[in-house]
C-alpha cells in the first residue's frame, strides 16, 4: 500500500482549520471577521448637499426681509422659514440617493433607527457637552470674540404657539436634517477620498462654518470654533457606529436642553444669581453652552441701558438688522 504524502506537509495532529474550510481561506480559528468599511458615498452627493444646505439658509433670510413687516404670527415665521431652510436639503438627500447611492434612502445615510440609539444618543451627548466645554475654554482663554444667537428666545416664551414651533424646528427639524447632511452625506462623501480622521475632522469644521451668521460679525469665530468640536464629536460618533440615529438623538438632546433652560427662564435666573461671578468671568458653563439650531429664525433684539432684553411677542418689535454684541458673558448659543 503507498500512502499519498501530497495532501499534507504539517505534523501529525488536529487539523488547523475547521472541517469544511478550505486551509487557504485566511481565517484564524477564534479570532472575529475584520469589521467591514464605512459606507461611503461619492463626493458630489456631499458638496451637493452643502451647497443646497448654504443657499437655502441664505434664502431663508432673504425672505425672512421680505415677509417681516406682514402682521402674520411668529409661529408662521419660524415654520415657513424652516421649511425653506430645510426643506431643499431634504429633496437633495432624496435625490442623491437615487442617483448614486443604492436607492435605500434610510440606509445610504445610515439613518435606519434602532432600539439602541436611545442608549447611544445621550452617551454622545455627554462627549458632545465634554468636547464643547474644552474648546469653549480655550476660546474664552485666548479672548477669541464669541457672539450668541439665542437673543429674545427666552422673551418669546410667552407666546405659546412661538415656543411650540421654535422647539419644533430645533428639537427636530434641526436635529434630523443636519444629521442627514453633514454625517450622512457630507462625511460619508468624505470618506471616499479622505481617511477617517481627516474627513470626520473636516466635516466638523463644516458644520461649524454653515452656522455663521454675518450680522454677527467677528463673533462668528468663537461660535465657529466651538460647533466645529460639535461636529467632530458627533461624527466620530457616527464613524464608530456606522449610523446616524444616536447622532440624532444627541442632536436633539444637546438643543432640548439649552431650550428648556431659554424658554422655562431657568438661564434668566442663573445669569441674575450669578451675575457676580458672571462680571468676574467665572460663569463658564453659561458662556460655551452652545445649541445647534438653525439661524432661520433668529431675531436679534435691543437691550436695554441695563443690558436686558424686553419681552418680545412678535416679529414687529425686534431689530433683524441690528448686530449683537460680542461679550464674555451671556453666550448661550444655537449654533
Amino acid at each position: 500500500m503507498t500512502v499519498d504524502h501530497t495532501q499534507s506537509t504539517a505534523p501529525w495532529g488536529p487539523p488547523t482549520t475547521p472541517i469544511g474550510v478550505p486551509a487557504d481561506a485566511g481565517l484564524a480559528v477564534g479570532f472575529k471577521a475584520p469589521r467591514p468599511k464605512h459606507p461611503t458615498l461619492p463626493l458630489a452627493a456631499g458638496l451637493g448637499a452643502l451647497v443646497v444646505l448654504t443657499l437655502s439658509l441664505l434664502i431663508s433670510k432673504y425672505v425672512l426681509d421680505l415677509i417681516v413687516d406682514f402682521d402674520w404670527p411668529v409661529a408662521v415665521y419660524v415654520l415657513l422659514l424652516a421649511v425653506i431652510g430645510y426643506g431643499p436639503s431634504i429633496a437633495w438627500w432624496w435625490f442623491a440617493s437615487g442617483r448614486w447611492g443604492s436607492g435605500h434612502r434610510i440606509n445610504d445615510v445610515g439613518a435606519r433607527p434602532q432600539w439602541s440609539d436611545i442608549g447611544w444618543g445621550p452617551l454622545i451627548w455627554t462627549a458632545t457637552v465634554l468636547v464643547q466645554m474644552f474648546i469653549g475654554a480655550i476660546v474664552l482663554g485666548f479672548d477669541i470674540p464669541l457672539s450668541n444667537n439665542t437673543d429674545d428666545i427666552g422673551g418669546l416664551s410667552a407666546n405659546r404657539t412661538y415656543a411650540v414651533a421654535i422647539v419644533v424646528t430645533a428639537v427636530i427639524a434641526a436635529p434630523v436634517v443636519e444629521e442627514f447632511v453633514f454625517r450622512g452625506l457630507v462625511m460619508r462623501s468624505l470618506l471616499s477620498k479622505l481617511p477617517a480622521f481627516a474627513a470626520i475632522v473636516l466635516q466638523g469644521f463644516l458644520f461649524g462654518v454653515a452656522h455663521i451668521d454675518p450680522v454677527r460679525g467677528i463673533g462668528n469665530t468663537g461660535l465657529a470654533f466651538i460647533l466645529s468640536g460639535v461636529g467632530i464629536s458627533l461624527g466620530t460618533g457616527a464613524y464608530l457606529l456606522r449610523r446616524i440615529g444616536p447622532t440624532v438623538v444627541a442632536h436633539a438632546i444637546f438643543n432640548g436642553v439649552v431650550m428648556v433652560l431659554l424658554l422655562t427662564g431657568i438661564r434668566d435666573r442663573l445669569l441674575e444669581d450669578n451675575s457676580n461671578l458672571i462680571e468676574n468671568g467665572a460663569s463658564f458653563a453659561e458662556e460655551v453652552a452652545v445649541v445647534d439650531q438653525p439661524h432661520v429664525a433668529e431675531p436679534h433684539g435691543r437691550c436695554d441701558a441695563h443690558g436686558t432684553r424686553p419681552p418680545v411677542n412678535d416679529l414687529e418689535s425686534l431689530d433683524l438688522g441690528q448686530r449683537p454684541s460680542v461679550e464674555n458673558g451671556d453666550v448661550l448659543t444655537l449654533g
